[in-house]
């Protein structure tokens, strides 16, 4: 509930002092966060707070609270809530296979049909098991093409480098319907000091990509690993070369870079060669999109993790692709398919409707906090925690949050001074927004409803991370 003007006077009148001096108090920004804030010279302009104990009727902290911001990565906590209530912890995605033709001595006389339902977590992991359920059922030699059927989503006109101008960037691809290992290659660099060499692995590494080493090794204190590395990708037909160059910090020691290096079909047929090799079988023919035909016959299909582990890695690791995947399949799934972003925000709409959420300030546009479009208040982000933990998947949602210096975006914050294990927080970052939402258990032992939005020119550098700090501090201490 919105609390009333300081300077109201009729509701002074009213109410009586009683009441308003601790609603006035909420609204006050603490002395240990102002004093932070002073610190660095930054003002509370663009911060907005919500602390509410659980079990409580009204909040300790709320400032500024109403006032519409940019949440970046701490919108998807409301997408994972909503895909747990509306699809529920059981929920699987499936992945299948289809021919038109028969096999014959293990041979396919035909195209092979992938349909893909939006599986966000089709890592190569799964993708090999799915092959390998191919071969199980006797395919070993494809005479023709790799068919890939990705209609259950909609094609939507997006640019990967929209949003920042860094299209090989791994946060930036786009959600498809048949998505294998987030489309990304990982690129492993391992100094060897005793060879004067820098070694380059690649995993997984397509069948039509290859990788040209120019890395020298510099010796040296290491200033960032990758501040000297330079990487061009280069389209040759069916090929694409990826060449590394620049110098690499020997005491930098090992470190990984993800990105995108081809398009989605290249991707998928250079990954299918490389992993059909590797199981023995043959393959000489190409990939296309098409739909599977009427009347194919089903020939594998291979399940997703349940929906409470793929929230995890959602929020604990704060996949956006995969967050869009999800929201993508809300869309799909409740409002029939193709699965668009609208049909997804949609079922959103509908599910705070449902839980008599009011969020007139709310905006939608990817469901993952990619965007400098998405806004909510403190408050209301505040209110989507408090009814998750009314919520009979409390349980999986919390889990699914990341724990202060133990995993996810968490694992190296908030180490000592008794913050450990402490927290479940959702973190966001983006140029000029720092955000964090979720649970603190203070050192008396009361569970907190924590929300801080941080919309300044500043937030996303080390200032505002000590103000951000600041907050978790004052929550976890006061008395």
């Amino acid at each position: 509930m919105r609390q009333p003007s300081l300077w109201n006077p009729v509701v002074c009148l009213l109410l009586g002092l009683s009441w308003f001096s601790p609603a006035s108090a909420a609204d006050r920004l603490p002395e240990p966060i102002a004093a932070v804030l002073k610190q660095h010279g930054m003002s509370a302009r663009g911060l907005s707070l919500y602390v509410q104990e659980l079990g409580q009727p009204e909040p300790l902290l709320a400032v500024a609270a109403d006032e519409p911001r940019h949440p970046a990565s701490t919108i998807k906590v409301l997408t994972t809530l909503v895909a747990l209530e509306k699809l529920s912890p059981a929920w699987h995605w499936k992945t299948e296979a289809y021919v038109t033709a028969p096999v014959r001595d293990g041979r396919l006389d035909g195209d092979l049909y992938i349909k893909g339902y939006g599986d966000p977590y089709l890592v190569i992991e799964h993708f090999w098991r799915f092959l390998r359920t191919l071969r199980a059922e006797g395919v070993e030699s494809i005479k023709g093409d790799l068919v890939l059927d990705q209609t259950y989503f909609a094609r939507e006109a997006e640019d990967a480098g929209e949003f920042d101008d860094q299209p090989l960037r791994a946060y930036n691809v786009l959600p498809s319907a048949l998505l294998v290992n987030f489309q990304a290659v990982n690129f492993r660099f391992m100094p060897q000091p005793q060879t004067n060499r820098v070694q380059i692995a690649a995993d997984p590494l397509p069948a039509n990509v290859e990788v040209e080493n120019r890395v020298t090794l510099a010796r040296g204190p290491c200033r960032g690993w990758a501040r000297n590395l330079g990487m061009k990708v280069r389209h040759n037909k069916d090929q694409t070369h990826v060449v590394f160059s620049g110098t690499y910090d020997a005491d930098c020691g090992d470190n990984e870079l993800f990105r995108v290096v081809s398009e989605p079909v290249p991707y998928l047929l250079g990954m299918f060669r490389s992993l059909w090799t590797d199981l023995g079988g043959r393959f000489e023919g190409e990939a296309r999109e098409g739909s599977v035909p009427v009347g194919a016959q089903l020939l594998a299909t291979v399940d997703s993790p349940p929906l409470a582990d793929i929230i995890r890695s959602i929020n604990k690791y704060s996949n956006n692709v995969m967050a869009r995947q999800l929201l993508l399949t809300l869309g799909a799934s409740l409002h029939g398919a193709p699965g668009t972003t609208d049909k997804g925000i949609q079922v959103v709409y509908e599910w705070l409707k449902q839980r008599q959420l009011d969020f007139p300030e709310l905006v939608l546009e990817n469901g993952a906090g990619l965007s400098r479009e998405e806004a909510i208040s403190a408050r209301h982000l505040g209110e989507v925690l408090l009814t998750a933990w009314r919520s009979p998947f409390m349980p999986e949602f919390v889990s699914s949050l990341p724990i202060s210096a133990m995993d996810g975006t968490l694992r190296k914050r908030f180490n000592g001074d008794g913050f450990d294990g402490q927290m479940h927080l959702k973190t966001g970052s983006l140029r000029d927004v720092r955000s964090v939402a979720g649970y603190v258990q203070d050192r008396a032992g009361r569970r907190m409803v924590v929300v801080c939005l941080h919309n300044n020119s500043r937030a996303d550098s080390a200032a505002g991370q000590a103000v951000q700090e600041a907050v978790i501090r004052w929550v976890y201490e006061r008395p």
